[in-house]
């Protein structure tokens, strides 16, 4: 199978603003850990329809910590104690129809009621189990312990957070701002979620420990050469309607 880089600058601001958003959420302290990885080996774990988007010649993988806060309904109160929590994703980048997504392969939290609600309603790839993510001063601290529903899997990360970016290079936008997200409806059909936010502000960030089997657990080998590190405070978040694509 031949893969072809799309060409042109990537969107660093949100193209389409969601107008009827289902749902509000922020992603706050969150960290972007990427690996490279041969197109083929992620194509292989996507479903049929989707392609791996690739930059630089290359697939990326992502292992991302941060606080999800102030889940809820747009125009009402979060939802209090289950709107907040700590979450890890693994995630690549794919694109159907000239439309460049997120595709989640798997996304750890530490409550039992989003994780049926996620994957039940967004066919979404929620695990439950022990996580921790926290900031003090210039240091993020990560942690998982997956206890269900795919056996055992964990993560602990340890960054230093740097200086601002300025000047986000094509490849750090192309990892950071993406629109919208895909995922599998109960009949196996493709779903896409358009997404917005104001654009991220980014900072440089370096892996001071990290210790994980989270990306492995997904289905991917084990990662090879220097991960890229970014972080940002965060941004509000408006989520709209996923339809079938």
């Amino acid at each position: 199978m031949s893969f072809v880089e799309r060409s042109g600058p990537f969107a660093q601001q949100c193209p389409n603003p969601v107008k009827r958003a289902i749902m509000k959420q922020g992603w706050y302290d969150i960290a972007y850990i990427h690996f490279r990885y041969e197109p083929e080996e992620v194509q292989r774990l996507l479903p049929k329809g989707l392609s791996v988007d690739i930059h630089d010649g290359s697939a990326w993988v992502g292992l991302i910590p941060f606080s999800m806060r102030g889940i809820g309904i747009p125009h009402l109160p979060s939802i209090p104690y289950l709107g907040s929590f700590p979450e890890v994703n693994v995630r690549t980048y794919v694109i159907r129809d000239g439309v460049p997504g997120v595709w989640f392969c798997s996304l750890d939290v530490n409550r039992v009621l989003p994780t049926a609600v996620a994957r039940a309603t967004y066919g979404l790839p929620y695990c439950f189990g022990a996580a921790r993510h926290e900031r003090r001063g210039n240091e993020l601290h990560t942690f998982v312990k997956r206890r269900w529903p795919r056996g055992e899997a964990s993560t602990q990360i340890h960054l230093e957070i740097g200086e601002e970016i300025n000047h986000p290079t094509p490849l750090e936008v192309f990892l950071s701002a993406r629109w919208g997200l895909y995922s599998l409806s109960r009949s196996k059909h493709i779903r896409y979620a358009p997404v917005s936010h104001p654009q991220w502000s980014l900072q440089r960030a370096k892996i001071i420990s990290l210790q994980d089997s989270l990306i492995e657990a997904a289905g991917f080998g084990r990662p090879h050469g220097d991960a890229h590190v970014m972080f940002s405070a965060g941004v509000p978040v408006r989520v709209g309607i996923p339809k079938i694509s």
